[in-house]
């Protein structure tokens, strides 16, 4: 049976993720987590891509995107395969580094409330798998895009777009206010 075919057009939003070949960890250390990171900056530069939140997890990530033209099938093989080869090379493996197919939603873009929480969906996440302490904030898991909301604009990645969800969730300006 043939692969359903990707849905994309000019200003699509999904939430995207994908796992580690057999469940298997994609993130060895922090280094890992930050070479993602910045393998995924340079997508958002190939693709033009907008990111609106992100999550890396033990043995998957999250992102909700949004993609000003459709290239998000070019985009993911190109982070994909590049993360892959960088990975196998710093720790000396070999083959697949994740699991089949990733998994792309489409955000809906009539239900006005759907991307707050595709993103909080994401953001909550470590809460969720319980890697966030008792007494610990959400902000102090580092691998989450929830902290740099908080941060100034200038500290932010620059492909990170928080303007939308602010705007959902009735934050008028990227102040101090506006961001507690």
């Amino acid at each position: 049976m043939p692969r359903q075919l990707r849905i994309e057009y000019e200003g699509a939003r999904y939430h995207v993720m994908n796992r580690g070949n057999h469940g298997e960890v994609i993130f060895l250390n922090d280094d890992d987590r930050r070479r993602f990171l910045v393998t995924l900056g340079e997508t958002c530069a190939k693709a033009n891509w907008e990111v609106h939140a992100y999550c890396l997890m033990g043995n998957h990530f999250h992102l909700v995107i949004e993609t000003p033209q459709p290239t998000l099938v070019a985009g993911m093989k190109w982070l994909l395969g590049v993360y892959t080869q960088q990975f196998n090379a710093r720790h000396k493996k070999r083959g697949h580094l994740f699991a089949g197919r990733y998994k792309s939603l489409i955000i809906d873009e009539s239900d006005s409330s759907y991307l707050r929480r595709a993103c909080d969906y994401v953001h909550l996440n470590p809460l969720r798998a319980h890697l966030i302490g008792k007494g610990e904030n959400l902000e102090n898991y580092h691998w989450s895009s929830f902290n740099n909301y908080l941060q100034l604009p200038h500290q932010r990645y620059s492909w990170l777009r928080v303007d939308r969800l602010f705007g959902e969730d009735g934050i008028q300006k990227d102040n101090a206010d506006g961001r507690r």
